[in-house]
């Protein structure tokens, strides 16, 4: 086996996120975007000890587990989605299947709860960032996600279907605005254009909806017809703000440097559970409204008993979790580095009437030593690359009888728990739960308890 050379085979099974294993002459080959029971062509472009790596070239069979066609007219070019053409059970199933091989590899004995999906299998997102570029270099341009397998081309998804429709009427509409007026996007390589990025979130419960129009500072372009063209849509939602925000980051990064106000305001409302939560542009919240009902519910299960207990809710984002257990508990504290965040949480707090709920802004491994309340139990909810080595010691030092990790990737939970074995925590429950149809992701929650508890 050479790099280079070209091989056929049958996808055996596929590790998350979306790693295609195929065994040829005893060597395991990983080929990305490979789906289950697939027979595929690829060409060898990694050869290490024992493994390999290939890059796809063509789907010679479809698999069994293929059992429907895709929805999206833009499904295989686009990057957004992944299983479109397997039913959402068989969806289910890999993911399931997925995490157990995760958890099976780092724990013993465990009770595997399987999976629940989300309530919804389309139209569920309630946030997007479009790109601005092309399709093919020097293409007419482009807005919507990047090509599978591209850090340059653009597909316009114009007409997504993990969207509700308002999100496809409203980048057909800036798409057009800007394409009659040649107005250029920004070039990552050469650092030059205006048009970065197209941010839309919308409210499941109430319809509320934003846009926010990212762009470079290299041009003063006047917004007012563009504001007023989008304000004139008929769409099932309400838009309640409409925004420009500059950035000028060399970064492939939505962020800002400052931000106008073209209408209304910059921020919306959702419901959760009960409970009402103010969302700013940027702040974190789960992309599935109906899916986190379901993860925040199984995580309140494993949370389990609090009257007179305190909480810690760790990586605390818009303080969801925190607020949705003080009603029933002493009292809450949330932990959570992006400061708009953390405003967002104590607004949010006031405004479901929570007066139990502190929120500090600041690195959890920083910020942790200040804190002079002690935990009864902890909640972590960490971002992608799970918990630094140094905070998670810090966490352990507590002692708390009960540990619940919502985890985005598995595979950085599985990492993580192997530290909280060696520390005295036994994994007692674990279940997955689907907060993203058509796509390769998936969130865990696990229930830990100390051995000495």
């Amino acid at each position: 086996m050479k790099k280079g050379e070209v091989f056929e085979g049958i996808v055996e099974r596929v590790d998350f996120p979306n790693k295609g294993i195929v065994m040829i002459e005893d060597t395991k080959v990983t080929i990305k975007n490979a789906l289950l029971g697939q027979k595929v062509r690829f060409s060898i472009s990694k050869k290490r000890q024992g493994r390999a790596e290939g890059r796809l070239n063509e789907v010679i069979e479809k698999s069994v587990f293929e059992n429907r066609d895709a929805l999206c007219p833009h499904f295989g070019p686009c990057g957004g989605c992944t299983y479109q053409t397997f039913s959402y059970d068989n969806q289910l199933s890999l993911k399931a299947s997925q995490v157990k091989k995760l958890i099976d590899e780092v724990c013993e004995e465990y009770e595997f709860e399987g999976i629940l999906g989300s309530p919804v299998e389309w139209g569920y997102r309630n946030k997007m960032e479009f790109s601005f570029g092309d399709e093919v270099k020097d293409g007419p341009l482009a807005l919507g996600l990047h090509k599978k397998g591209s850090f340059h081309d653009i597909v316009t998804a114009s007409h997504c279907k993990i969207v509700d429709e308002d999100y496809n009427q409203i980048l057909t509409t800036v798409l057009n605005y800007f394409s009659e007026r040649g107005i250029s996007f920004y070039k990552k390589n050469s650092h030059e254009g205006y048009l970065r990025h197209l941010l839309v979130r919308r409210a499941v419960k109430t319809g509320e909806m934003i846009i926010n129009l990212v762009t470079s500072s290299q041009q003063q372009v006047a917004l007012g017809e563009f504001k007023d063209q989008l304000l004139a849509l008929s769409l099932n939602g309400k838009i309640v703000g409409i925004a420009h925000t500059i950035n000028d980051s060399l970064a492939d990064v939505v962020q800002s440097d400052s931000m106008e106000i073209l209408y209304g305001q910059d921020f919306f409302y959702e419901e959760l559970l009960g409970l009402k939560f103010k969302i700013s542009t940027f702040s974190f919240f789960q992309t599935n409204s109906l899916g986190a009902e379901v993860l925040y519910s199984k995580a309140r299960e494993y949370v389990g008993e609090t009257k007179d207990k305190l909480i810690f809710d760790l990586y605390s984002g818009t303080g969801t979790i925190a607020q949705l257990l003080a009603p029933v508990a002493k009292k809450v504290v949330g932990v959570e580095i992006v400061e708009e965040a953390v405003v967002a949480a104590r607004e949010n707090a006031k405004l479901n009437k929570l007066d139990n709920c502190e929120f500090i802004a600041g690195d959890v491994l920083k910020v942790i030593d200040d804190i002079k309340d002690k935990p009864d139990l902890i909640v972590l909810d960490p971002p992608r690359d799970g918990i630094h080595p140094k905070a998670l010691n810090k966490i352990i030092n507590y002692g708390v009888d009960r540990l619940v990790y919502i985890s985005c990737k598995p595979t950085s939970l599985a990492r993580d728990l192997v530290i909280l074995q060696e520390n005295g925590y036994k994994v007692e429950k674990v279940c997955a739960v689907d907060m993203f149809p058509q796509t390769v992701h998936v969130e865990t929650c696990v229930l830990l308890s100390h051995k000495n508890s």
